[in-house]
């Protein structure tokens, strides 16, 4: 609980100064978090995240589904290809 409490608030702190919660496993200087944020998404769609979880998660704007999400930055381009 304590490290999924860390990883959240590093996501808090990415959505501040990027805007989006979208962070990439490419980004270098965010690799752990985007693997984290990758990690939710997979947990999510096999129903294996809490109800607390997904609250927080939805509280900040989380997209759980890039492909379906209607975006126009360069990350929804990429996951499209």
């Amino acid at each position: 609980d304590h490290s999924w409490n860390e990883n959240f608030d590093q996501l808090c702190v990415f959505k501040t100064q990027h805007g989006h919660c979208n962070v990439s496993t490419n980004d270098e200087g965010n690799k752990s978090l985007g693997m984290w944020v990758s990690t939710q998404r997979k947990s999510y769609k096999e129903n294996a995240l809490s109800s607390d979880r997904i609250q927080q998660l939805n509280s900040i704007g989380f997209v759980w589904d890039l492909c379906n999400h209607s975006c126009e930055n360069e990350i929804c381009s990429a996951v499209k290809g």
